[in-house]
């Protein structure tokens, strides 16, 4: 470890500061994304959250550790992909912040960043299903497992062995795939996809490097 990455109270280590510094311009490009500031702890968010219980850190302690200055510990966590998006935290959330937006502002830092939960790869499933849709166009299940797997890790396929079966007497286990019409096509609007900047307009704030908390914010 090098020195100037050790933390120390008060002061944000190297990785963190650059952590928080891409994660605000995110928050910046979400209308009224900077109430996040006005978050009173109430638990609003965890008590309304459906899949809260799968979460190894809740929506109200989220905003306690960005307060805390530490995103990493959120990043590694697997919360952020847990989340379902049914924007119930943020609809009834006393101060209005939207903490469904800023978890999707998380998401996109940490995939900016390539920072994944070590137990929970979504990232993996993600990176399959793209794989399957650019060869096929389609979604095929047992390739987009077979794609997770080899990606996540192969022994983890083990578990899934009864499923598989099952699904093989039901003729749902069909390896074949076929293109659709017209594939070329379908690959040009998905590259053009991955290459649109959205224009986005938002106020630049100064940053602190020393800031932690609410300071971060402005």
């Amino acid at each position: 470890m090098r020195i100037e990455d050790i933390q120390v109270p008060g002061k944000l280590s190297k990785t963190e500061t650059e952590l928080r510094v891409s994660f605000l311009e995110h928050v910046g490009m979400i209308p009224g994304g900077e109430k996040l500031k006005a978050c009173i702890q109430c638990g609003t968010c965890t008590g309304s959250c459906p899949v809260s219980y799968a979460m190894d850190i809740p929506p109200r302690e989220l905003i306690a550790l960005f307060r805390a200055g530490d995103l990493e510990t959120i990043f590694r966590s697997n919360s952020i992909w847990t989340c379902a998006s049914c924007y119930a935290c943020q609809v009834r959330c006393p101060a209005a912040i939207k903490i469904t937006d800023i978890i999707y502002a998380l998401k996109q830092t940490a995939m900016e960043r390539k920072i994944y939960s070590r137990k929970f790869p979504v990232h993996a499933i993600y990176n399959a299903f793209m794989k399957n849709m650019r060869r096929f166009g389609r979604l095929n299940e047992p390739r987009l497992m077979t794609y997770y797997f080899l990606i996540s890790g192969f022994w983890k396929a083990f578990a899934f062995l009864p499923l598989a079966f099952r699904m093989a007497v039901k003729g749902r286990l069909d390896y074949r795939a076929s293109k659709i019409k017209d594939i070329k096509n379908l690959r040009k609007i998905l590259k053009a996809a991955e290459q649109l900047d959205m224009p986005v307009e938002y106020e630049v704030k100064p940053y602190m490097e020393s800031a932690v908390g609410y300071k971060a914010v402005g």
